[in-house]
């Protein structure tokens, strides 16, 4: 996938019936299916059956199985409740007998209320004095790990720019914060509320679990740590363009009992809150 246009392709699904759909997959380097994808189809499996035009405004899934990217995935829904104010969507994920994901989402239609959100960080340096994993790959490419490198050559429907980039050579902690510039490729004008929500939903599950690696840095790494996300959850505040770049912060409270937490928010580069997630994932230490 090299544009936005692809990335939607993806997202589309095959209807079975009027609660059922079929979904293909696309690797991002990973030889599983990677979990933004389940979470975004979901989601759009979810919203297929929304009639009432109410809105995503939360999300709470679990990854139950590794997904297998030879096989397509299909997506049963649950109307579970059509309220006066909510509409409760349960999706499962099947390949073939097995279960690998399950998902409820909640539907809120349209009203005023008061508004508030926490600020974005301040002198962050801007997305144009920053390297892309695409620059860091043509400047660094051959001094990359081989499993590092191979993961930049992916090409992928979004530029990921951090703010810090961190020498995986230079064995050391670091704190629990990562802060990620990013952007759709190509056109991504014209896209309504729902599509704009489930492309954010497929992009929230990258970086996520790298500020849960970063404290155990001297030690722990991609190739010596066994991770996956276990469970994710999003909430969905405000509408929003992808005509700019936006800024995806996380941060990683806790790591205990080989399992990390992390949370993030997302904003417009003008400091709008645009969504909040929270993932717990795998990070178990492998021998080496």
């Amino acid at each position: 996938m090299t544009s936005v246009s692809d990335l939607l392709n993806l997202l589309i699904l095959d209807e079975i019936s009027e609660t059922e759909f079929n979904g293909v997959s696309k690797t991002i380097g990973s030889p599983i299916v990677f979990g933004g994808q389940v979470l975004a189809q979901a989601v759009h499996a979810a919203s297929r059956t929304i009639t009432n035009d109410r809105v995503l405004h939360s999300m709470h899934s679990y990854f139950l199985e590794a997904g297998n990217l030879d096989l397509p995935i299909t997506y049963n829904v649950s109307i579970v409740r059509d309220g006066g104010s909510f509409s409760v969507r349960r999706v499962t994920a099947h390949q073939k007998e097995r279960t690998i994901f399950i998902l409820s989402a909640s539907f809120h239609k349209e009203e005023a209320g008061y508004n508030h959100q926490i600020p974005m960080k301040s002198g962050l340096k801007q997305p144009e004095d920053l390297l892309s994993w695409t620059d860091i790959l043509q400047q660094m490419g051959d001094f990359l790990p081989k499993g590092l490198k191979a993961f930049f050559e992916i090409e992928r429907p979004v530029e990921f720019k951090p703010t810090e980039i961190v020498n995986p050579l230079d064995k050391k902690n670091l704190p629990p914060f990562s802060d990620v510039w990013f952007k759709l490729k190509g056109d991504a004008k014209n896209l309504d509320l729902a599509k704009k929500q489930q492309i954010l939903t497929y992009i929230s599950d990258y970086n996520i679990l790298s500020s849960a690696l970063y404290p155990h840095a001297s030690k722990a790494h991609w190739g010596n740590t066994q991770t996956a996300s276990l469970d994710h959850s999003m909430w969905y505040f405000r509408d929003f363009d992808f005509d700019d770049w936006l800024l995806y912060s996380m941060e990683s409270p806790s790591g205990s009992n080989a399992r990390g937490f992390a949370r993030g928010n997302i904003f417009t580069r003008d400091g709008k809150l645009v969504a909040s997630i929270a993932q717990e994932g795998l990070m178990r230490p492998m021998d080496e």
